[in-house]
């Protein structure tokens, strides 16, 4: 893949206050099957970046940055048998030094069923398992991002779907005609369900977390590209990085005070 220019992170745009909520989407046909692709260009080009262990409040009812449990709370939910079949694998690579309830696993396991029969990661007090907490000493944070980066291996290819596509939202939708939808957009409160009214925080709602150094679809590339495949995003950059786009800033930073 050719080395593209850097691009700067999109300036701020003033917009009346009925377009407050304003996002710009690009839309392009796939090369090679029957989709169109939609993309949320204004998140793509704003500033976003996970800010886990450096001021992330979480997403209990109140602030608990000092957990620093980011979106760990709840588990993680597996979207399909592939899905769990991938974290298997990954957990037998965890040893002790970079898994902090690795024993506590090997007696209790470390999925389990909610009420409504999904598959997803069991929490220990409070929490993922697979979540190091402050003051462990093989590192705080996601047990498997840690000893992937320790393997020199990619972390999403060893998380839950889920843990690496957020704050990435993928939307399909097929008309009668056979024609595949695709919107890809950031992951809102509402995509939480009637739980998302109770959470304290959410990243991409808060000015707190749009401090990168580059836009999203540079910062997020690899995930972007596992989601969509590489020639599709290339395509999404070719459109961003056209000099007659006129980016819009996100509606968070236009608002903030």
């Amino acid at each position: 893949m050719r080395v593209r220019k850097s691009v700067p992170v999109a300036p701020v745009t003033e917009l009346s206050g009925r377009h407050q909520d304003l996002h710009e989407m690009v839309s392009f046909e796939d090369p090679h099957h029957q989709r169109t692709w939609t993309f949320d260009a204004t998140f793509m080009r704003s500033s976003w970046k996970c800010i886990f262990g450096e001021g992330c409040q979480g997403i209990y009812e109140v602030s608990t940055p000092e957990l620093n449990e980011g979106c760990c709370s709840l588990g993680a939910h597996f979207v399909d048998e592939d899905d769990v079949a991938n974290v298997v694998r990954a957990v037998v690579r965890l040893t002790k030094k970079n898994w902090q309830f690795k024993d506590k696993a090997k007696t209790k396991g470390f999925l389990k069923s909610n009420k409504d029969g999904d598959t997803m990661t069991r929490r220990v007090d409070g929490a993922c398992i697979f979540l190091n907490r402050p003051g462990f000493a093989g590192g705080a944070g996601c047990a498997f991002h840690i000893a992937a980066t320790e393997a020199n291996e990619r972390p999403l290819d060893w998380k839950p779907n889920v843990c690496w596509q957020l704050p990435l939202r993928l939307e399909h939708s097929t008309d009668a005609h056979g024609w595949v939808n695709t919107v890809v957009r950031e992951w809102k409160r509402r995509d939480w369900g009637a739980g998302g009214d109770d959470l304290h925080w959410w990243c991409t709602e808060n000015s707190d977390a749009f401090v990168g150094k580059e836009p999203v679809y540079k910062y997020l590339k690899e995930e972007i590209c596992e989601t969509v495949t590489e020639e599709i995003y290339d395509l999404l950059v070719e459109i961003l990085e056209r000099p007659t786009a006129v980016p819009i800033a996100h509606p968070v930073m236009r608002n903030r005070k």
